[in-house]
């Protein structure tokens, strides 16, 4: 079995969602979770992570955290060894997420609120691997410039599922997608 696959086992999405859409969690689509955001479609999710490629030991950072889903299963991808941080903009989904993530016991991963007008964490940069849950308009550079030597990040743009490698920031193309605002 993948390494994506044993972290979705490991780290059930119904865990993730608030009590009046958790009968849903099997639904492969998004769900409502607050505040205007959702919970990403399973197979996106699945999608991504695969293409981010996450390794034991790395430092990752998770823009638009939401209920903690993807900063959980990115910790169950680094392992103990690693760190992620989630960053998410609503007050009442970093209570929400951090309360989720704190109770899978992944201690190297966090979730705080997002510095209004302010991408990612430049400050805590770089990162091997930076995933973005949420549509930017236009291939974020203040993003790109996060990433570490050789670190990669997928984000969705304009419509399309973005790979971004260095070194060079060579981007491909993996697919339509949709996704809340990138804000």
């Amino acid at each position: 079995m993948d390494a994506v696959r044993t972290a979705f086992d490991a780290t059930p999405r119904r865990d993730f969602l608030p009590e009046a859409v958790r009968r849903r969690a099997a639904y492969d689509g998004p769900l409502d979770i607050a505040a205007g955001q959702t919970s990403s479609q399973p197979r996106t999710v699945v999608d991504m992570l695969r293409l981010l490629d996450v390794r034991p030991g790395q430092r990752v950072l998770d823009v638009g955290a939401g209920s903690g889903w993807t900063t959980a299963l990115l910790a169950h991808l680094v392992g103990p060894t690693g760190t992620v941080l989630g960053v998410e903009l609503e007050p009442e989904l970093v209570s929400f997420g951090g309360d989720n993530l704190a109770r899978t016991g992944r201690d190297w991963a966090t979730i705080r609120l997002a510095v209004p007008g302010e991408l990612g964490d430049p400050a805590g940069a770089p990162y091997d691997r930076i995933l973005v849950s949420a549509m930017a308009r236009a291939l974020p550079t203040e993003l790109v410039d996060q990433l570490a030597g050789d670190g990669v990040l997928v984000i969705p743009v304009a419509g399309r599922m973005l790979r971004v490698a260095n070194p060079g920031a060579v981007v491909t193309e993996h697919g339509h997608y949709r996704f809340v605002p990138l804000r």
